[in-house]
């Protein structure tokens, strides 16, 4: 499962750098049995099976021993949920291990071996290893020499608690549809500020609850955006393992 997330893209860049080592171990690896046994039945009964603990501490124990100062993160539902602020703070740490929880989830016990516990959002994965490709993904691309253009993270969704301002490229015009001539002007502090009140606008109709978080100054400038621009918006949008990521 960590195989094409891991290998691609950005993290596939940034690994060819050497700005980033990820690092995939199997928790079999630290069982004590004949059938490598991860997992077992939940004591009170109840249906699935439940991953023991003293696999996850026998890894926690060897992994650390080679990176002693590795944040180690529990990917669950119970967790903290996953922000863009959260992934900034994350992302000044050096190395990280990530516990993926899978069928039923853990020991309840492993969560004392954790140095915090993190959720994705409000919803049902099978397991914990998409949750961690996501974590990875969000805090790599945030290491300076990642991404080709450093600048362009300053104006992305959630930088400024705000969603991205719109985008457009050729052609011109497609099918009645035409780009905002601001942006053909040539004149970047207009488009500069045009790109923000947007960014406020769009933010106002799909993420009100982020507004609470702006500057006043802020606000006022776009509360007397005309309400069919609101509506218009809206029509258009709604028609088992462990992991290891240390940064070079």
């Amino acid at each position: 499962m960590f195989k094409g997330p891991l290998s691609e893209s950005i993290l596939k860049i940034a690994q060819g750098k050497g700005l980033v080592t990820i690092g995939v171990h199997d928790l079999r690896d630290w069982t004590d049995d004949a059938h490598r046994t991860a997992d077992d039945k939940p004591f009170g009964g109840g249906p699935g099976m439940v991953m023991k603990v003293e696999p996850v501490y026998r890894a926690l124990k060897s992994i650390k021993a080679e990176s002693a100062k590795a944040k180690i993160i529990l990917l669950t539902p119970q967790g903290k949920r996953l922000d863009q602020k959260m992934v900034k703070r994350l992302s000044e740490e050096k190395a990280f291990i990530f516990i993926c929880g899978h069928y039923e989830g853990l020991d309840e016990r492993v969560s004392r071996l954790v140095d915090q516990e993190i959720s994705i959002g409000d919803y049902i994965l099978t397991g914990g290893e998409l949750p961690a490709c996501v974590l990875i993904d969000a805090m790599v691309r945030l290491i300076p020499g990642v991404l080709g253009r450093e600048r362009s993270l300053d104006t992305e969704s959630f930088e400024e608690d705000l969603l991205e301002y719109p985008h457009y490229t050729r052609p011109r015009v497609f099918r009645g549809m035409k780009v905002p001539p601001v942006l053909l002007s040539g004149n970047h502090k207009r488009i500069a500020g045009w790109r923000k009140q947007e960014a406020i606008k769009r933010t106002r109709v799909r993420r009100p609850d982020l507004l609470g978080r702006l500057p006043s100054v802020d606000y006022r400038r776009v509360t007397g955006w005309r309400k069919r621009e609101a509506v218009k918006s809206v029509n258009m949008r709604r028609p088992g393992p462990l992991t290891g990521l240390r940064k070079k």
